[in-house]
């Protein structure tokens, strides 16, 4: 039925589509669809190649960025460091050597042999003979790649020695000897050097200049240098300033601040030679006599260098050697009695007009070592162990020298404190 008059319901005129289609022309019809549908590519909603590649290229592009990163850092570390180098090992460049494989698992460790015959007990002193340290009750211990050496002493915690080298055509040596079997050198041809008493600094003379650092692990770090005249020499550590004699050869020292620039222009032209510090930090030394070619015992300020007591009366030696005892009461030092030369022992509590001296021994060597017990041990000139009981040498009974047992010939031991 139509909605209008006089039309019919089929509003086409042209020709009427025929209804009539046959089962195989409808399945051509629908692959064709089907052809045409497979050959169109449309975007998936999720596309997991697409999303592959673009994650890799921002991890790429975030690793480049981090590598170029730290190129840069280690460039400016580099740079810095190649600085800081080229400033230290301009003279002082303390030549950083591992002796042997670096590799703990092959390094030779310090081996420690059974007690036997050796110094007896009753003193803190040990022996350094060749390689070999010797302790108070006659334990060895061996230290492996270590050259000649004039002095040694315990590293803080006890965890190895700090080792100087004898003088030779090259120049001195410093090593660091650590429990684990590591040598390693510190300082190479330098000139005299310097142990601070805790081992935590070293001075040393390089060239024109004096030099300054602490020692941390196997490493000198913070070197300050000054230039100084031709002949000074740093002699100890009073707290952290170093005390430099200007001429070995005649009077004259003064008190070097690192950091705080040059060498003092105020020199002390008195002392003679400075034995080592009270327990209050005043010195002790030799100062020139007011009578021709005679010397005298001193307290010494210790910032100004200044005498603020002394003493007369005993027959000093020129040579410098001497130590104070922990206590700060006695004094061992070189000199003579009569025509004798002897090592002397003073009581620095009765410093004064009239200064008394006791035979103690023979000639002094090397480094003296006092214990917390004053007692003392040093070597004489063949070597040979001296102790030394303060309380029988005032009654008239000098100390006598021991033979080292297991001394090499032509080998001198040197004597360290405990460990």
């Amino acid at each position: 039925m139509s909605g209008f008059p006089g039309r019919s319901d089929n509003l086409t005129e042209g020709l009427r589509r025929s209804n009539q289609v046959r089962p195989d022309e409808l399945e051509g019809a629908v692959r064709e669809t089907l052809s045409h549908q497979v050959a169109l590519a449309r975007p998936l909603a999720a596309d997991p190649a697409g999303q592959a590649i673009r994650r890799a290229n921002r991890i790429r592009r975030r690793r480049t960025a981090t590598g170029l990163a730290l190129a840069a850092a280690v460039t400016v570390l580099l740079s810095a460091g190649m600085a800081q180098l080229g400033a230290e090992t301009r003279r002082d460049g303390a030549p950083i050597v591992v002796i042997g494989d670096p590799d703990p698992s092959s390094r030779p460790i310090p081996t420690v042999s059974a007690p036997g015959p050796g110094p007896s007990p009753g003193t803190s002193a040990s022996l350094l003979v060749s390689e070999t340290l010797v302790s108070a009750d006659g334990k060895r211990l061996v230290l492996p790649d270590v050259g000649p050496a004039e002095h040694a002493q315990l590293l803080p915690g006890g965890t190895g020695w700090l080792v100087v080298g004898t003088a030779s055509t090259a120049g001195r040596s410093l090593w660091v000897v650590q429990n684990d079997g590591l040598v390693q050198v510190l300082l190479a041809g330098a000139g005299p050097i310097v142990l601070a008493p805790d081992s935590r600094q070293v001075a040393w003379r390089d060239g024109s200049d004096l030099l300054v650092a602490g020692v941390v692990g196997t490493q000198l770090i913070g070197a300050v240098r000054t230039p100084a005249p031709a002949d000074a020499q740093p002699v100890r550590f009073v707290g952290d300033n170093v005390l430099v004699r200007l001429d070995p050869a005649n009077a004259g020292h003064t008190l070097w601040r690192p950091g705080a620039g040059p060498l003092p222009a105020a020199v002390d032209r008195q002392t003679l030679h400075v034995y080592g510090a009270l327990p209050d930090g005043r010195l002790v030394g030799q100062i020139t006599a007011t009578d021709p070619g005679g010397t005298c015992l001193a307290v010494l300020d210790p910032t100004r260098l200044t005498p603020v007591d002394s003493g007369c009366g005993p027959d000093l030696s020129e040579d410098g050697v001497g130590g104070i005892s922990a206590d700060g009461r006695w004094l061992l030092v070189n000199g003579r009695v009569g025509k004798a030369d002897s090592a002397l022992l003073v009581d620095l509590r009765q410093l004064g007009p009239v200064t008394t001296a006791v035979p103690a021994g023979p000639p002094m060597t090397g480094t003296i070592v006092w214990n917390n017990d004053s007692h003392a041990s040093y070597l004489d000139e063949a070597g040979a162990l001296v102790r030394v009981d303060p309380a029988r040498v005032r009654v008239g009974e000098p100390a006598n020298p021991e033979p080292v047992p297991g001394l090499p010939a032509g080998e001198r031991p040197v004597l360290v404190s405990s460990f």
